[in-house]
């Protein structure tokens, strides 16, 4: 065995020194060749008989290179290995070619890898459950939620009626006060039914979950918080923490990877249990379902099982059911469905600069062929067949896509964190699985296809060029036109490409940059400078009497309005921009009713909500410190509704209440005010009516405060202040109106969409310019004897000028043409993507071709200029 090692090793060197002596072999040929050459041009040879005379004087060294190649077989690896080896050292002589080579592609590669990051840990990694595509979220549907939460007894039929779960759980959202040494601390929560987690098919880390049938004062923790506020004691199960107050028992502590996305970042998990309130009444909608398909039962065969027992609820119940559908969809869906095309576009936009990236580089290795082919021809002279010389130029090919490669994966790793870390906090906690972001193989398959893409590209655009050449050509004078004519088609043809994928680009940029412009400048009907808002909570407000809730309402907006620099101080059950939610079944006095649902957004404000906003009074009053619990309840709604219920006539005076006119609900409608944007800045304005917070208080709410000053500066006074008047306070992070609106998922989705696809475009611009540039610089440099004759024969600098701009404006022509096309198929595709702003919009395609136009009459204009500084008499010479 010993002697095979030695054998092999002994044959291995040899081999590697025969094909570093070949290595060492051409370099030498091709110095003895270039100083032959030289010499024979001194006796006063031409250099077509100076290089024939060369070729003949140097067969022994040609000699010695056939009795090496022959020695070692044409051993494959051998070739590789040399070819590496010749690669590395020709790349290293052009450091300039080889640097801007490898940065583009691994620009291109970090874009790609980056935004193929995102969209595999959101759109393809699997939800961290047992057999997740089995599982479907469950929504009720109305005229105006098309997914809506339930009611908790519309949840009981729909579980005992239903044949197609194998499991069907609830969940809601829940915020916690902590108790802890240094005070009361905030946190997300939400509280689930007994099997929800085994539905989910996850199985606790520690201990056990709901199922068991424990109590109500029984407690989940998600890992963080098992982590970061137990110390990750392994004994934590059994200890007691307290909640709001009131003690629970840790039963168990979820797994490291278990992430929830409808919920948040929820700390703790409590047990559902339905006793009083929202939760018993059918009317009250306030869960969302999720539930495990049988095997066999598809996600359609569920969503039709649900709406045919929607509709026998509603025959049954039709005060509280008329109009509510069911849906069921997938839970994958329900959680990435709105992101899904906004990562698909910049997907998309990341494969075209990718693209655009490996054809500037071929643009690139095409000039490069065309430079060294005087040294391709000798070698074929010598014996070097098309396949080696090939392969040699593949391999040359292969070293920058790996540079380019390691470039674009550090890269494309750093973006991708840094992308997350841009994300509004808010938003971010609605998206959980964005947190593990990390490489999968899908990302490395993905990278490597990108890379075995470019490799194949980089390796058959040397070899046409080659196919198009031979060694007479190479070696001869004339062959020089020939090849230029050749390389200035293909550099054409890939000069167009470039400019068609960055008219796209840029046209996708212009029209979300103008979508997010309308975005921004839709009305709110407030004025939103200089406002400071805060989210709060009261826990021990919960439980409380009307009266309390009441007099902390007045405590707080008494104490923000002493503030100094504060002008004005109120209170609302919900902020606006916040998105249409919280409403009310409204029935009008007085008018026929047939069960239908007069669905209105419900706010309950304090007196100066609507002065402190700034939103104009339409008619009517606004409300006082005298509509409270012992007055005649009011109202104030928005011009929506008036307009909506009350056409033509005056909706003050006029009464209304709950879908029963229970005689507490009947409220007097004593103003109407301009519409206030209620919910998103994308969505329809809706019904509003707005109900005096004196008359209608709530342990949960929100403070505005507006001041004379910059409204950040504010908001650690107006925390400070509501924790002196409430210690216990759940108070959310804080931010000024402006910060919530430009953050909003609207505006920040396509503002993020519009930075990265407008870098890509940047970017495309750039290399589309340069390779235009290129072209034609090269172009003008092969046709440097034909300018001089043209130039010899009267031709004057402004018709060489134009022959030069007039090449160039074909190809960015041609290129427009076919972008604008294409763009308008790409953008009719991202529709839903775009507000107000049609996908052939025809300023963004006009102000898109004119910087097209302008550039590339840039780009031509040195080469131009060059042309016609030709000398006619140097130029004849020279040639």
């Amino acid at each position: 065995m010993k002697r095979l090692v030695d054998t092999i090793r002994m044959r291995l060197r040899t081999l590697f020194s025969r094909a570093s002596a070949e290595a060492e072999l051409d370099e030498e040929l091709q110095y003895h060749l270039d100083r032959q050459i030289e010499e024979n041009v001194a006796a006063g040879m031409n250099e077509h008989d100076a290089r024939s005379r060369a070729l003949a004087t140097i067969g022994g060294l040609q000699q010695r290179k056939e009795e090496c190649r022959d020695a070692r077989g044409w051993n494959v690896l051998d070739n590789a290995r040399t070819d590496l080896r010749f690669a590395l050292r020709q790349l290293s002589k052009s450091p300039g070619f080889t640097l801007t080579a490898v940065t583009i592609l691994g620009s291109g590669i970090a874009a790609s890898v980056a935004i193929f990051g995102l969209v595999d840990t959101s759109l393809l990694k699997p939800l961290p459950y047992r057999d997740p595509s089995r599982l479907v979220a469950v929504y009720e549907t109305a005229a105006v939620f098309p997914r809506s939460n339930l009611s908790y007894p519309d949840y009981l039929d729909w579980k005992r009626q239903n044949t197609v779960f194998s499991g069907f759980d609830v969940y809601t959202r829940d915020g916690y006060l902590v108790s802890t040494p240094e005070g009361s601390q905030p946190a997300y929560g939400a509280r689930v039914t007994d099997w929800f987690f085994r539905t989910l098919g996850v199985v606790p880390m520690l201990g056990a979950d709901f199922s068991s049938g424990t109590s109500e004062s029984s407690v989940m923790l998600s890992y963080s918080t098992w982590q970061k506020r137990f110390g990750a004691r392994r004994d934590i199960v059994g200890q007691t923490v307290r909640l709001n107050g009131s003690p629970y028992t840790v039963i168990g502590v979820l797994p490291e990877d278990f992430h929830f996305a409808h919920v948040g970042a929820a700390e703790f998990w409590t047990a559902f249990r339905a006793t009083s309130g929202c939760d018993v009444r059918r009317s009250c909608h306030s869960i969302y379902a999720v539930g495990r398909l049988r095997e066999g039962v598809s996600t359609e065969e569920a969503d039709a099982q649900l709406k045919g027992i929607a509709k026998r609820l509603e025959q049954l119940y039709p005060d509280s059911n008329r109009g509510q559908g069911a849906l069921a969809i997938s839970l994958k869906e329900s959680i990435v469905g709105e992101i899904r095309p906004v990562l698909l576009l910049l997907l998309s936009g990341a494969v075209l600069l990718i693209a655009i990236a490996a054809i500037n580089v071929a643009s690139l290795l095409l000039v490069r062929a065309d430079t060294r082919r005087r040294e391709m021809s000798v070698r074929s002279a010598l014996g070097a067949s098309k396949g080696r010389l090939v392969s040699q130029l593949a391999t040359e090919g292969l070293v920058l896509v790996i540079g380019g490669g390691v470039i674009g994966l550090f890269g494309g790793w750093a973006a991708m964190q840094m992308l997350i870390t841009l994300v509004p906090q808010d938003m971010l906690e609605s998206m959980p699985f964005l947190q593990n972001a990390a490489f999968s193989y899908r990302v490395a398959g993905f990278a490597a296809a990108v890379g075995l893409m470019a490799a194949v590209l980089f390796s058959v655009t040397p070899a046409l060029r080659m196919g198009t050449s031979s060694v007479r050509a190479g070696l001869a004078e004339s062959g020089r036109g020939s090849a230029g004519m050749t390389w200035r088609r293909l550099g054409a043809k890939l000069v167009v490409v470039e400019v068609a994928i960055a008219i796209v680009l840029l046209v996708g940029a212009g029209l979300m940059g103008k979508s997010l412009q309308r975005v921004l400048r839709v009305g709110v009907g407030f004025d939103p400078d200089r406002l400071a808002t805060l989210v709060m909570e009261a826990p021990q407000l919960a439980r409380a009497s009307n009266e309390k809730q009441v007099a902390f309402g007045r405590e707080a907006v008494r104490r923000l309005s002493e503030l100094p620099g504060v002008q004005s101080a109120a209170l609302t059950s919900r902020l606006p921009v916040a998105g249409n939610g919280n409403t009310d079944w409204i029935r009008f006095t007085g008018r026929p009713y047939n069960g239908e649902h007069n669905e209105v957004n419900q706010r309950s404000v304090t007196p100066a909500y609507f002065s402190t906003l700034r939103a104009k009074l339409v008619r009517g009053r606004y409300f006082t410190d005298a509509d409270d619990l012992k007055s005649p309840r009011v109202a104030i709604i928005n011009q929506k509704l008036a307009q909506l219920y009350f056409p033509g006539e005056d909706p003050i005076g006029k009464t209304f209440g709950d879908t029963s006119l229970t005689p507490s609900s009947i409220k007097e409608i004593v103003g109407v005010v301009e519409d206030i944007r209620e919910g998103t800045l994308e969505s329809e304005i809706w019904p509003a009516a707005y109900y005096a917070f004196a008359q209608d208080p709530s342990h949960y709410f929100a403070a505005i405060v507006r001041g004379s000053q910059e409204d950040a500066s504010m908001l650690r006074a107006v925390e400070d202040t509501l924790r002196r008047i409430g210690p216990e306070l759940a108070i959310m992070p804080g931010a000024t109106m402006n910060e919530r609106i430009t953050e909003s998922e609207p505006a920040y989705l396509r503002r993020s969409s519009t930075v990265l696809v407008g870098s890509f475009a940047g970017l495309a611009f750039l290399m589309s310019v340069v390779g235009l540039y290129g072209v034609i610089a090269y172009s003008v440099s092969q046709r440097t004897r034909e300018i001089g004759v043209r130039m010899a024969l009267g031709a004057e600098r402004r018709s060489v000028y134009a022959m030069v701009l007039r090449e160039a404006a074909v190809l960015a022509s041609i290129g427009t043409v076919v972008g604008l096309v294409c763009s308008v198929g790409a953008a009719t595709s991202i529709r839903t993507m775009l507000f107000e702003v049609e996908p052939w919009d025809a300023q963004t395609l006009l102000a898109v071709a004119s910087i097209l136009g302008i550039a590339a009459v840039v780009a031509s204009f040195i080469p131009a200029r060059r042309a016609a500084s030709v000398n006619p008499v140097v130029a004849l010479r020279a040639e």
